[in-house]
């Protein structure tokens, strides 16, 4: 009897969320890309590695020369049905800095979910409700729906503080809740 309590708790437990990224010694970031203002002109710098912890870091310089100030990291994936849950549970520590957390529900769809992050510089998890993510593109708020929740293909950080500054942002892991 005593054994099956425990397994259905166990399993019970293990529903409660679904890990979207646990960096960790197997974990493979060759499928997260960086992508800076230099795109659109700008001479931002940032990085994206595993440090000796085995966590991620998101880390560079944002500049504001030729109309720069942005730097950001990005996870595409398939298309996956998030409908269970209710927001995601992040796992980081910043260096004091906002940042953002950014979603998208289609691959196709140009405009991203915004979550702020206030960073402590200490190790906090962050719940990003689905229902508090706003709608963006190009730094401008847009006048449909907050994420529903429904499909998830995409996840990312961003800062973009309007001022030149260094960055550093780990993370540990990003789940579903």
């Amino acid at each position: 009897m005593f054994t099956k309590v425990l397994i259905c708790l166990l399993f019970s437990t293990m529903s409660e969320f679904f890990t979207l990224y646990d960096f960790n010694k197997d974990t493979s970031i060759t499928d997260w890309k960086v992508i800076d203002d230099t795109v659109m002109g700008g001479v931002s710098n940032g990085k994206f590695k595993l440090n000796e912890e085995v966590n991620a870091v998101f880390y560079g310089h944002v500049s504001l020369e030729n109309n720069g100030g942005f730097s950001s990291v990005r996870h595409k994936m398939e298309s996956l049905n998030v409908q269970p849950y209710s927001h995601f549970e992040i796992r980081l520590k910043g260096d004091g800095k906002p940042y953002q957390f950014r979603s998208r529900s289609d691959s196709s769809q140009r405009h991203s979910y915004i979550f702020k992050i206030q960073t402590t510089g200490e190790w906090q998890t962050v719940n990003v409700p689905f229902t508090e993510m706003y709608p963006a593109f190009r730094g401008n708020t847009l006048s449909i729906p907050n994420y529903a929740g429904e499909t998830l293909a995409e996840v990312a950080f961003l800062i973009g503080n309007k001022e030149e500054q260094d960055f550093t942002l780990e993370i540990d892991y990003i789940r579903l809740k």
